[in-house]
């Protein structure tokens, strides 16, 4: 069996410019600018449309400038986002000729609704003229419309994930030392997840996450300071679980969190470690808003 702990994984929970506790879970801004370019070229690049005269499919995303954020002010989510876009379109006749274009969109953002952002489509310097351009004017446009508008509608929902924290008397709660959380923190856990979560969060309690993957049980807790628990990947020989031990130390207005794993399988090291970073430290990180630096 391995030991798994020389050179761990620590994860730093940083003082934010802006001013939120993220270390006592409450905060109220969220950047989400990485995530929209993201989410928005993907969106983009799909956009294809065809008819009788050929097809025009968008093939580059060359200027994506601007930002988006969501702020969580007296529990009301309040979105900002603000873009300035071109993009590259290739249009192509039945008979093979190929033609190139371009899309101008100047302002979307949270002053407009989408069928008032301003769509502006044209053929590139020196091409002839084309009936693909009004293709493009006209289902293109649509289809730009479409993402711009999945684009908003995920912002709110998938972006938003944990944002706001259950309440009581109409107040954020801390989770620590708050039974009335208990039965919402397999919420919180498969927010960061993304999937079935089932956990009782006290020494000798039960977890399965992951969708049943990922099971176990908490071993020792210790508010702020370590958690210890026995877990395995569903994978593991029958019976066989590792010991995680995560430990809390505050360093002048950061916490930082080492990780150390003992008894993994030596062939599942690796499988393991990419597993937590992926869904517990950078699942975290992204549906919390915790600035954080892996290393």
């Amino acid at each position: 069996m391995a030991k798994w702990g020389e050179g761990d994984p620590r994860w730093i929970v940083e003082e934010r410019a802006d001013a939120t506790n993220v270390n006592n879970w409450h905060w109220t801004e969220r950047d989400a600018s990485n995530w929209s370019t993201d989410k928005l070229k993907t969106l983009f690049l799909a956009v294809r449309v065809q008819n009788e005269e050929g097809k025009c499919e968008v093939t580059e995303v060359n200027k994506l400038d601007g930002e988006a954020s969501i702020n969580n002010r007296k529990g009301k989510l309040i979105f900002f986002y603000e873009w300035s876009i071109k993009l590259n379109w290739t249009g192509t006749s039945k008979s093979g000729v190929q033609y190139k274009g371009h899309v101008e969109i100047p302002n979307l953002s949270d002053e407009n609704s989408v069928d008032e952002v301003e769509i502006s489509v044209s053929l590139a310097k020196d091409e002839p003229d084309t009936n693909l351009v009004g293709l493009m004017k006209e289902e293109g446009v649509k289809l730009l419309r479409e993402a711009m508008g999945i684009y908003i509608s995920t912002l709110k929902t998938e972006f938003t994930q944990g944002m706001i924290l259950p309440t009581m008397n109409g107040e954020s709660v801390d989770p620590a030392g708050q039974p009335a959380l208990k039965t919402e923190e397999h919420k919180l856990v498969q927010a960061f997840t993304h999937a079935p979560a089932m956990l009782e969060a006290d020494k000798g309690g039960k977890f399965h996450l992951v969708d049943g993957n990922v099971s176990g049980e908490f071993t020792d807790l210790i508010p702020e300071k370590h958690i210890v628990m026995k877990w395995r990947f569903k994978s593991w020989p029958e019976g066989h679980f590792a010991t995680i031990t995560l430990t809390f130390i505050d360093k002048n207005g950061e916490t930082e969190l080492c990780m150390e794993g003992r008894g993994i399988p030596a062939p599942e090291e690796e499988r393991t470690r990419q597993g937590w970073q992926r869904y517990y430290f950078e699942g975290i990180k992204q549906t919390f808003g915790y600035g954080a630096r892996l290393f």
